[in-house]
């Protein structure tokens, strides 16, 4: 007889079916998994078996064969512990063999038989529910797979309480979701002094989720401006949501099974790898662009970035998704976000300051932005330099308007945005193309006229020209206006061409 049991493998974001089989045969006493496990699954067995006998359940002395099928695929992580032990249950006759096979399992197990919580809930559930089965998980996993309401989700405690649902001595509760949290920025666009130029364009940027560089002199408020950013962002949507937290799920930064609506902000450091930045490593895990998706990148000090790192960022900017390709893995990840990246003109960072003029201009900043290459520069749709704040500044009481109204405007952008692309794939401005950019985004003829002479004096690529179109109709939306005119036009061209900022 061969005893069956349902869980998961995890590609990526996606959550493969794995049927558990386990086969009790007589020969030697042994204990064997096949189908292809790593060292955390081989090693299942002794936890197991440690697990059973705190339950005072001995195995019998015969051959105990468990199969992962299907065989091919890689299998990786503890959660294999509960579906095993599940099937070996089922297997001796503990439990039913209709209720282990109408359930999909995944947990680690303690020693003591203590169901320990694991990454990827949220996907296994989502699979679960595809199925139509149950997701049998650790309780302090179920809040987070609970939000699939397609699936019932039961929580246990230890293996114990698994034995006694499905024998009927005690049956589980259905889990409940988590809270939503939404985290209120602390921060106040009106807390930095002046700049009124980058916070127009930090407030662009946001309502279309535009690519934005700021190029200045050290402490001209650069990181503090993006620092800013995640306040004037609206919440993500329910189905944004779910996205960004089936990531966050694989990756186990849920915090108790609550899922968040605020948007991710992510900051790696200038000397992280590119498996750090693109994901990679072992098993193919998501890198920073896929935990900002549906959020801010936020790259500081970014010509210090090593340029293999900064050039892997061009396809996923353009298509919005990442395909990790290893000897072993192929694995895509979504990875919609919007990068924000910050440099000084050159490398002693006061190229652009005429009272601490640089011994080594011009070719001191050329050499440092000569980093970022032309390709890579093409694709910020916004190119702001952001000047030095003078001391007498800083005395000024605070200026423009708050967090809070810019955030209300941002998102009344956002909702036009959504209205309009109702039905398609594009959500944002940033990402329409084809002949809806040109149906959407199409300035009167006063705009054209400048859009065009303007790509003939600065030779504007293609790719240029239409992220103007599509600054140029965020401004419109952030207006209120239905099309897109010259003066929308001009300030497009604007923040696109810059005598200090390379074209």
């Amino acid at each position: 007889m061969v005893a069956r049991a349902h869980t998961v493998a995890f590609q990526g974001v996606d959550a493969r079916p794995v049927e558990v089989q386990c086969a009790v045969s007589p020969g030697l006493p042994a204990f064997s998994i096949v189908g292809l496990p790593d060292k955390a699954v081989s090693e299942a067995r002794d936890r197991v078996r440690s697990a059973l006998s705190s339950m005072a359940i001995a195995l019998p002395s015969k051959r105990i064969t468990i199969n992962l099928s299907p065989a091919d695929l890689p299998k990786e992580g503890s959660h294999f512990d509960l579906p095993i032990a599940v099937a070996l249950l089922s297997a001796l006759e503990i439990i039913p063999a209709d209720a282990a096979e109408g359930a999909v399992a995944l947990g680690e197990l303690s020693l003591d038989g203590s169901l320990v919580p694991v990454v990827g809930a949220l996907p296994a559930a989502m699979t679960a529910a595809a199925e139509d089965r149950t997701l049998l998980c650790p309780r302090a996993s179920s809040a987070e797979a609970a939000w699939v309401d397609a699936t019932q989700v039961i929580g246990a405690g230890s293996l114990g309480d698994v034995v006694r649902h499905f024998s009927g001595q005690s049956p589980l509760p259905i889990a409940q979701p988590g809270e939503v949290n939404l985290t209120p920025s602390a921060r106040d666009l009106r807390d930095v002094k002046g700049q009124e130029r980058a916070k127009r364009a930090m407030e662009i940027a946001a309502a279309g989720r535009h690519h934005l560089i700021m190029i200045g002199t050290p402490g001209s408020g650069k990181s503090m401006l993006a620092a800013r950013l995640p306040g004037i962002l609206p919440p993500l949507t329910p189905v944004e949501a779910l996205e960004t937290s089936m990531i966050q799920s694989l990756c186990g930064l849920l915090d108790e099974g609550g899922i968040s609506r605020t948007r991710p902000f992510r900051e790696p450091h200038h000397t992280a790898s590119m498996a750090a930045i693109v994901g990679g490593g072992k098993g193919a895990k998501p890198g920073e662009i896929s935990l900002a998706h549906n959020g801010v990148l936020f790259m500081d000090e970014f010509p210090e970035f090593p340029r293999t790192v900064l050039e892997t960022l061009r396809q996923p900017i353009e298509t919005g998704e990442v395909m990790v390709a290893r000897a072993n893995a192929h694995v895509k990840y979504p990875c919609r976000f919007m990068l924000v990246a910050a440099a000084n003109p050159c490398k002693c960072g006061y190229l652009t300051d005429p009272s601490r003029a640089c011994s080594r201009a011009p070719g001191c900043g050329e050499d440092y932005l000569g980093r970022i290459s032309g390709p890579l520069m093409d694709r910020f749709d916004l190119r702001l330099e952001v000047p030095p704040v003078g001391f007498t500044d800083l005395d000024l009481p605070p200026s423009g308007d708050s967090s809070e109204i810019v955030a209300a405007r941002v998102e009344k952008a956002r909702l036009v945005q959504a209205d309009r692309y109702q039905g398609t794939a594009t959500r944002q401005n940033a990402d329409v193309e084809g002949n809806l950019l040109e149906e959407i985004a199409a300035p009167d003829a006063e705009g054209k006229d400048l859009l065009l002479k303007a790509a003939e004096r600065f030779g504007l690529s293609a790719r240029a020209f239409h992220r103007i179109l599509r600054v140029a109709r965020t401004i419109a939306d952030l207006e209120g206006a239905p099309d897109v005119r010259r003066p929308h036009v001009a300030e497009a061209l604007s923040f696109r061409i810059s005598a200090k900022v390379a074209a």
